[in-house]
């Protein structure tokens, strides 16, 4: 046992979070960051550039778990920040409704979505940001793609784990699936 007190709430111990994501579904947030014209549509998707575990590098999008105790928009909030930047200005819409909701599995194929950690459930949005967006933590960059060049089978075969599947789901929902 770890002789560490954690002042964080809602944070488990790395053990601990082992053991609850193996018994039992683990809840997220996706965010898709957009870049909107002044009509409100969609110019360009924001992707993140990382660096794996295993040393491979992939695209990803903003993404992370929800805490004990926090209201989803925090969670999203805190995540768009913790990628992004403090002043990527992210603008949460004030009705919180989610794309889709994408069920990851550590088994293949029993969706499009894979996670070989665990069962998770991750709702997931399309939130556009107006603001400076400087990559943080374990991003290494963040590019913006026409959705065009977004839409590419490319591009989504450089998301792991079904994220890609999960990006055009979102070109789709505001209507720039090519």
């Amino acid at each position: 046992m770890a002789d560490m007190t954690d002042t964080t709430p809602g944070w488990l111990a790395p053990e601990d979070l082992e053991l609850t994501r193996a018994r039992m579904p683990i809840l997220y947030v996706d965010a898709v960051p957009v870049r909107v014209d002044d009509n409100g549509e969609v110019t360009h998707i924001g992707l993140l550039l990382r660096i794996g575990p295993d040393g491979t590098v992939s695209r990803s999008l903003v993404s992370g778990r929800v805490l004990h105790h926090e209201r989803v928009r925090d969670a999203l909030v805190r995540h768009l920040e913790k990628d992004l930047g403090p002043v990527a200005l992210p603008r949460v819409p004030a009705s919180l409704q989610p794309f889709t909701v994408a069920e990851f599995f550590p088994t293949e194929g029993v969706t499009a979505y894979h996670d070989p950690r665990q069962h998770a459930v991750s709702l997931a949005y399309v939130v556009p940001v107006a603001g400076d967006c400087r990559p943080r933590q374990d991003a290494l960059d963040l590019v913006w793609f026409t959705p065009e060049e977004a839409s590419s089978p490319q591009l989504q075969e450089e998301m792991p784990g079904g994220r890609g599947t999960l990006l055009r789901q979102a070109l789709a929902h505001v209507g720039r699936l090519a």
